[in-house]
């Protein structure tokens, strides 16, 4: 009877065990496996996506090939603008052709463009990709994917062109390009996921440049070399919450200790590489998070620059299609259409890929403000520029009157008083106390500031920054590039191209062409006019200044700047030279103005007292 009961037992316990087991596997252990697989899944998905958004990708190096070879080793679309002609490439839907045709080389060649983007496999490739960051996905696009062409003929104003790509594997890429009349393309991307399983990637884009430019480090004022505005705070950041970075080529492509920003946290803001004219660069959506990169490869010390973004991970479901929309900036850097750029598409602190200066934006942009309004008015860059020297010297006229004055004074003091100086040192002449408050007290009576020298110093100082922001201006102005003033000056922006080796083209022969010496004859030796004209003005300025209390060796140094500052200008460009000579002439008839006033001799007055045979009378 017990052995019965304790079977029938154990079997009613097998039975509610079994049934047991089965509902936690079909209720709950099953449905917790399913949730567990799915989790492994977008982790795996997640991991690989963050694996690769890290940073940029860094193609394999491509061997050096001419600029027609380049070009014929893909299909390409034509782009044909009012301000660009080129061409992309199918093979990795690169832009990598692009000529700005507003803008010639020299001012000699016309129709002979200024070429902006060069083919991939050049010697001195300069172009811009995006794609995605993929992790062991088989056929995923890079640059050398062959995109197919679905859509438009040619890019161009209001017609686009449509690109895509299929993977073979249940993957759709799809790129629309749009472009403007002046400088920004978009570029709507669109990946399609037909596959049974979540992928997930991350978008990318960047400027990338090979080689050393020619032009990189001869401009001391002015930035060229990677740029990169970015959000100082990563939640809803506000205009002013964005900064602007820069990298100089030299600083980035050093073998050592080489100056990069790596994986950098951001939302939105622009990534590129600028020259003093020119700038490439991918703008991301401005609500998207992203990390930037600005940094460059070494490869054979031969540096390959790179400057872009990475998106924050996208993991694409099965049968979804994931959308978005970016932009690339490739042209010249004018001011007005910048400024449009950073209104329409709220792009932050776009204007500010010309560089205003860090410190002394505050002037510069007002002074170059105040001169395109002065070129608009003259139509002359050239009259303009001494139209704005004008304005400056007239906005500081009072605090440098009172500095010469104050100087001219002190000399003319100095010197009227010389007898009287000489009687106090003969009548303390081991006192420097007795001295010292002798000469004060001499100083008082005749009712000028002992520290005159000082007080005509500081008012010079200034001035300064805004000389030298006037300076920088004139450097960065494009308006400058290849505009004519008068004569032979054909270029502005250029250094003068008469020389005195060839009586300023007299003799029917260039430096360059000397044997042996050509090089130095058309280099250290090449003094043109303009530079002349400009160490005449500044020794004559120097002989207007009065050196009170400066020690004699230290004046026949000083007498020497004139000479060495004009070699040195002689390589500076014209219009600048102009602003130099300029300024010193109107410090020169103001400095006269005070001297002959106040009759203090001055080499003015003496080549007008020798012409005429009469010697101007000495205070």
């Amino acid at each position: 009877m017990n052995n019965n009961t304790d079977n029938r037992n154990m079997i009613y316990f097998l039975v509610i065990s079994m049934a047991v087991l089965a509902f936690y596997q079909f209720f709950v252990f099953g449905p917790q496996q399913k949730e567990r697989a799915k989790a492994q899944a977008a982790a795996a998905a997640s991991s690989s996506s963050a694996a690769v958004a890290a940073g940029l990708p860094l193609g394999a190096a491509a061997p050096v090939v001419t600029r027609p070879q380049a070009l014929a080793q893909s299909p390409r679309v034509a782009i044909d603008t009012p301000s660009l002609k080129g061409s992309i490439a199918l093979k990795g839907a690169l832009i990598d052709d692009l000529y700005l045709i507003k803008y010639n080389k020299t001012v000699d060649k016309k129709n002979d463009p200024v070429e902006l983007l060069t083919p991939k496999g050049v010697a001195t490739a300069y172009y811009v990709t995006s794609g995605y960051n993929f992790q062991n996905i088989p056929g995923a696009p890079t640059d050398d994917t062959v995109w197919t062409q679905t859509g438009g003929t040619s890019l161009s104003v209001g017609k686009p062109v449509v690109l895509s790509y299929n993977n073979g594997a249940g993957l759709t890429f799809t790129r629309t390009l749009s472009i403007d009349e002046n400088y920004m393309i978009t570029e709507d991307d669109a990946v399609s996921n037909a596959t049974p399983q979540a992928v997930a990637f991350a978008p990318y884009a960047m400027v990338v440049r090979t080689g050393m430019p020619e032009h990189a480090g001869k401009e001391a004022v002015v930035h060229e070399g990677a740029i990169a505005t970015y959000s100082s705070v990563l939640t809803a950041p506000k205009p002013g919450d964005y900064r602007t970075r820069s990298l100089k080529y030299k600083d980035m492509a050093k073998p050592k200790d080489a100056k990069a920003i790596e994986k950098q946290s951001s939302v939105g803001g622009w990534y590129g590489i600028t020259d003093k004219y020119w700038m490439a660069a991918v703008i991301p959506n401005q609500a998207q998070s992203v990390t930037f990169t600005a940094k460059a490869d070494l490869n054979n010390n031969i540096p390959t620059f790179r400057t872009g973004y990475v998106d924050s991970a996208v993991t694409l479901a099965p049968g979804q299609t994931w959308k978005s929309q970016s932009h690339v900036f490739a042209g010249a850097k004018l001011k007005p259409q910048l400024q449009a750029y950073e209104k329409d598409m709220k792009i932050p602190r776009f204007g500010y890929a010309i560089d205003w200066g860090a410190m002394m934006g505050f002037i510069t942009y007002p002074m170059y403000w105040l001169l395109d309004k002065l070129y608009g008015l003259i139509g002359n860059f050239g009259l303009s520029i001494l139209a704005l020297t004008v304005l400056v010297k007239l906005v500081f006229y009072p605090l440098a009157h009172r500095s010469y004055e104050s100087m001219t004074k002190m000399k003319q003091v100095q010197e009227r008083l010389k007898p009287k100086l000489d009687a106090i040192k003969k009548r303390f002449p081991d006192d420097a106390q007795k001295q010292q408050e002798a000469t004060m007290a001499l100083y008082q009576e005749e009712k000028v500031n002992p520290m005159a020298g000082l007080g005509g110093c500081l008012p010079m100082l200034l001035q300064i920054p805004v000389f030298w922001a006037l300076y920088k201006v004139l450097t960065l102005a494009i308006e400058m590039r290849h505009a004519p003033f008068v004569g032979w000056i054909k270029d502005l922006s250029a250094p003068d191209t008469t020389t005195i080796v060839n009586l300023f083209g007299l003799l029917p022969f260039h430096p360059a062409d000397v044997p042996m010496i050509g090089g130095i004859l058309d280099g250290p030796l090449h003094i043109g006019v303009i530079a002349i004209l400009y160490g005449c003005s500044m020794w004559l300025s120097q002989q207007m200044t009065p050196m009170t209390g400066v020690d004699p060796m230290q004046k026949k140094m000083m007498s020497f700047m004139p000479v060495m500052l004009t070699f040195f200008m002689a390589h500076v460009a014209v219009g600048l030279i102009i602003y130099w000579i300029w300024s010193n002439i109107l410090t020169i008839l103001q400095q006269y103005s005070i001297m002959h006033r106040l009759k203090v001799e001055n080499p003015i007055d003496t080549f007008i007292g020798k012409i005429s045979k009469k010697e101007p009378k000495k205070a």
